[in-house]
């Protein structure tokens, strides 16, 4: 018999064939599946003969649908979450699931298995020491440019996903606020027509504006190198003389002895040559 839980499992992302035996055997065994969308799943269940009733969990339901599977495992029934292609909860309404379960003291059980994060990071060629996922950007406004600014700075590999509509003004966002960092784009993993393209952001922009754009998109993005860093830190008082380097840095509230010891540090020049340069500020 089962124990009353929440399983969150993993399943493929593409190829059928690619989900464990494990989440096989979870999925005949639990007594419910919520899925992201049954259809989807449908096809999943029918390719491994399973039979389960489904409900329906997605964005748009989380909040009254949550509530219901809570009941029913707070009933003994244990249930298995599944998302369309994936792990759940990762770009997900199922971390609203989950912290619920938290909160009831409800046990959630892992089922691992694939990732189209992990799996596009792994053949893309950059860092997987380091790496931020960041999900989906903010379709507009002040927060996607707010993020935009923030990932221009990121030393890590960046991860995205993106839709296929989006995809083009994304690449090109990126490329205003980030320069042309290498990048390798991922669609259609694992499946039939799986492409990896992997250019830079000028490259991929000319690339994407001359076809038809199909598919889901995982991009990978290379961080930002600590020389390029030093680089960009150091062309904002290039033309700037001493004494005008010192008052911005008195402008930003630091005292006079404050900022002639870092403008010293920036130009890598000696305190006394900037002390003489401003002594009569």
């Amino acid at each position: 018999m089962m124990t009353s839980c929440l399983y969150l499992v993993a399943t493929p992302i593409g190829n059928l064939e690619d989900i464990t035996l494990r989440a096989i055997r979870i999925l005949k065994e639990v007594d419910i599946i919520a899925a992201e969308d049954t259809r989807q799943t449908a096809k999943l269940l029918n390719h491994y003969d399973i039979k389960k009733p489904m409900i329906s969990y997605h964005e748009h339901n989380k909040k009254a649908k949550g509530e219901e599977i809570i009941r029913l495992i707070m009933e003994g029934k244990s249930i298995a979450l599944v998302s369309d292609a994936g792990m759940p909860c990762v770009s997900d309404p199922g971390e609203d699931l989950v912290r619920l379960c938290i909160e009831r003291g409800i046990q959630v059980v892992p089922i691992p298995g694939p990732s189209a994060s992990l799996t596009a990071l792994a053949i893309s060629g950059l860092s997987t020491s380091r790496f931020a996922f960041e999900g989906f950007l903010p379709v507009k406004g002040k927060e996607r440019k707010e993020r935009l600014n923030r990932l221009s700075k990121e030393e890590r590999t960046i991860i995205l996903y993106e839709a296929p509509h989006r995809l083009l003004t994304t690449l090109k966002d990126l490329k205003d606020h980030m320069g042309n960092p290498y990048i390798s784009i991922s669609r259609e993993m694992t499946k039939k027509f799986e492409e990896t393209l992997r250019t830079d952001l000028e490259g991929a922009i000319k690339e994407f504006s001359d076809r038809s754009i199909k598919g889901e998109f995982v991009l990978i993005i290379e961080g930002k190198g600590l020389g390029n860093m030093r680089e960009e830190e150091e062309v904002f008082w290039k033309d700037m003389s001493i004494k005008d380097h010192i008052i911005m840095h008195m402008e930003k509230g630091l005292s006079k002895k404050e900022a002639i010891s870092l403008v010293a540090k920036e130009r890598g020049i000696s305190k006394k040559e900037v002390y003489n340069i401003g002594i009569d500020i």
